[in-house]
């Protein structure tokens, strides 16, 4: 049986700010409301979104046999995501200024399952971080890491949305889990509704990806072009002008403090760079999704 408090420990000693502990278990009523957007269109041009439903919301038909999920969090706030002076026409979503996610988390949450491996012999299970179909913002509420926002996104007491989750779903029970975040801590607050550029967030919690700006400018691109507001990769937008961000600290972590300075950037400085200044600037970042003859492409958009 996996003891909580010693993952939680690995969890630390790895470089997570935070981690919660849930037993898997069906998440129905999040696969139907999957299912409803879906229908309406809001994936947009994400096909991926509608493969896997059913894996979705059951770890344990991802993973067989999955009895506890691990869900570990890391703040990555920096500058940037305070928010961009007004005319600023080539910003830059604030964790892709640091080296890409992906890789870091991965290595984070393979050096803790090497430990618990260490502790119990044979351990089955995975390490994910956001490229399978696993809903890890539903999980991190289960494992009582903080709610879902208006604007979709896992808020945490602690660190605001300005975090990035990466999981392991392991074969064997915990001695104790933790409990569910209860409720919201929204309030009143509608900033992130009435703040984005497109109106996007067409209600609480609901998002038409083929309005949002990150995925215009990241993503497959939908048919139907949009202002893109000054962006050129991502979108911060709502989560810069959020009460729990604006208080939150910046990243204690330093594998993600940023590699470069968005705002010291302007529209000639990115259109004059070349595909080798390109990779000494952000060949580490998550920018190279894009490339940058799409990003350039995104500022002459503007």
């Amino acid at each position: 049986m996996l003891n909580q408090q010693t993952i939680k420990k690995l969890a630390a000693d790895a470089g997570f700010d935070l981690c919660g502990v849930a037993p898997c278990r069906p998440l129905a009523e999040n696969e139907q409301w999957l299912r409803d957007w879906l229908a309406k269109g809001y994936h947009s041009s994400l096909d991926y979104m509608e493969r896997n439903a059913d894996k979705r919301f059951d770890p344990a038909r991802l993973v067989e046999n999955a009895r506890t999920a691990v869900v570990c969090a890391v703040g990555y706030k920096n500058r940037a995501g305070e928010g961009y002076p007004a005319g600023h026409r080539t910003k830059v979503a604030s964790y892709a200024c640091a080296a890409d996610y992906h890789t870091t988390i991965k290595q984070m949450l393979g050096e803790m399952l090497e430990r618990l491996r260490v502790l119990h012999p044979g351990l089955a299970g995975r390490a994910f971080v956001d490229t399978a179909p696993l809903g890890e913002k539903q999980l991190a509420v289960e494992a009582g890491l903080g709610w879902i926002g208006r604007q979709s996104l896992l808020v945490t007491p602690q660190l605001g949305s300005y975090v990035l989750l990466g999981e392991l779903l392991l074969c064997d029970e915990a001695d104790a889990y933790d409990t569910p975040f209860s409720g919201s801590r929204c309030g009143r607050c509608r900033n992130c509704i009435e703040s984005c550029p497109t109106g996007a967030i067409v209600s609480p919690h609901v998002v038409d990806t083929g309005r949002c700006i990150a995925c215009h400018t990241i993503e497959k691109k939908p048919a139907a072009g949009i202002d893109l507001d000054g962006w050129i990769f991502g979108c911060d937008r709502c989560q810069s002008c959020c009460p729990h961000n604006q208080k939150a600290p910046i990243h204690r972590n330093e594998a993600f403090a940023p590699l470069f300075d968005p705002l010291a950037m302007d529209p000639a400085a990115w259109q004059a760079l070349d595909e080798e200044g390109f990779r000494i600037l952000c060949g580490a970042t998550p920018l190279t999704r894009s490339g940058l003859k799409r990003i350039q492409s995104n500022i002459a958009d503007e």
